[in-house]
């Protein structure tokens, strides 16, 4: 059988054929399970306790309800949180020293989706490891406890005041005097990211903060900024930024509208780490899809890049593996692990204005330091992906192309990692020379892989 968990957790349309309340119940059952052994390893003699939030998805509600009922029967103690952003969660998790984190959101996907997360101990994501023990539980046998055996639910009293406070002791400086448009893609932000900014100082226009449980990410948000960007130029606002349905990414617009993406925030936050001497090893992570032209920012301010395959958790491991602070995804996933310990769209903003403060320079002439080559990805299905990179006719063409780049450029094929797909990226120096050698590397691909 295919794996249950994903790369992010367990995913699918809610109450469908895979995504159920039955579901949920085991996962959350041999969760808990799992918990137990652990403390009865250690020794500790006591129930695990689990924090539990969601975004705004109307199916968070029976989701949630199920996780809860099914940690509490399994003897774990639970801390529900509601309408929380993922960073949130995450938070809470470490600040009340819980055994487990559980997040029910399905990110930037459609309204109908939702997933299940879990998080360990301090907030950080569940390795490998943990869910296969949590998937090999699943429809076992097992003692249920009876009378005080079985864990209580209680809910947190102002989880996204006590989550906004601490975003805001992240900062050394106030954001007074900016302007500031937010899209709140009507999900988990709706609330706790207007009070953040608000509750820091900036004068804050929020749009899609609805809360209905049908509106999330619906043509809005961080997927779909064109809203944003206009309600920037209308406002004659400093700045914009959109979050996801569960507020672990974002983007940003300049004050003319113009879209400021993941790599460029990165780049604005990495420079100011590495000019106050606040940079470890002088160090930023990202993905193989950064844009070149970050990559070339970064090598001429004297900052190191390493990148990872393309994933949020291969960043985390790899800051985590070499003690760095800083690292994220062109897609808006930041992750600053000196205040959070997984992507975090709200302390993204917060920080990319401190610096806007700070130095008085606009969000345009600060990202002007990544200068982006025109990219160009094309997607090439119907193919053999296995062989993407052993086929010896397509890794000659691409040799060919390589070098009539001559270095200006960059090319990333890569197997796409559900569907029959090669994914063929080209970065160079003008869009029309990108199209043309994504085409015909596209031609080359479909002649050589074909099924």
């Amino acid at each position: 059988m295919a794996r249950l968990f994903g790369t992010d957790g367990v995913r699918g349309l809610a109450n469908g054929e895979v995504l159920t309340a039955s579901l949920a119940q085991n996962l959350a059952t041999s969760a808990a399970l799992v918990l137990t052994e652990e403390l009865r390893v250690s020794g500790s003699g006591r129930k695990p306790l689990a924090v539990i939030g969601n975004d705004s998805r109307v199916s968070g509600q029976f989701l949630q309800a199920t996780v809860a009922g099914g940690l509490a029967s399994a003897g774990c103690d639970v801390i529900e949180v509601g309408v929380l952003p993922t960073p949130g969660v995450a938070y809470l998790t470490a600040a009340l020293q819980a055994d487990l984190g559980v997040v029910i959101s399905a990110s930037h996907n459609p309204m109908p989706d939702n997933g299940i997360k879990f998080l360990q101990r301090g907030g950080h994501k569940l390795d490998d490891v943990l869910e296969d023990r949590i998937e090999a539980h699943l429809d076992e046998p097992w003692d249920r406890p009876t009378g005080a055996s079985v864990g209580r639910i209680s809910f947190h009293e102002n989880p996204v005041e006590a989550y906004a406070d601490h975003l805001v002791s992240t900062l050394e400086r106030r954001l007074d005097g900016l302007t500031v448009v937010v899209d709140c893609a009507n999900g988990a932000a709706a609330t706790a990211g207007p009070l953040t900014l608000r509750q820091a100082g900036a004068n804050v226009i929020a749009i899609n903060d609805v809360n209905d449980g049908l509106s999330i990410n619906d043509g809005v948000g961080s997927t779909h900024p064109e809203m944003l960007q206009k309600a920037v130029v209308e406002h004659g606002a400093d700045v914009g930024f959109a979050w996801d349905g569960d507020a672990d990414r974002c983007l940003a617009v300049d004050g003319d509208g113009n879209l400021v993406d993941g790599d460029q925030l990165i780049a604005i936050l990495t420079l100011g780490l590495h000019d106050t001497g606040r940079l470890p090893g002088d160090t930023v992570v990202v993905t193989v899809m950064s844009n070149l032209g970050f990559v070339k920012a970064m090598d001429a301010a004297g900052v190191q890049v390493k990148q990872t395959a393309v994933g949020d958790r291969y960043v985390l491991e790899e800051m985590r593996r070499g003690g760095y602070t800083i690292g994220g995804e062109q897609s808006g996933h930041i992750i600053m692990s000196e205040h959070a310990t997984t992507g975090d769209g709200i302390l993204t903003a917060l920080h990319v204005l401190q610096r806007m403060s700070l130095t008085g320079r606009t969000l345009a002439d600060l990202a002007s330091a990544v200068t982006r080559l025109p990219q160009v990805l094309l997607n090439v299905k119907g193919v053999d992906k296995t062989r993407c990179k052993t086929d010896d006719g397509l890794l000659e063409a691409v040799a060919a192309e390589e070098k009539a780049l001559a270095g200006s450029g960059r090319i990333l094929l890569r197997p796409s990692g559900t569907e029959n797909l090669v994914r063929v990226m080209v970065e160079a120096p003008t869009h029309h020379e990108a199209e043309a050698c994504a085409e015909r590397l596209a031609d080359v691909v479909r002649a050589r892989l074909a099924l």
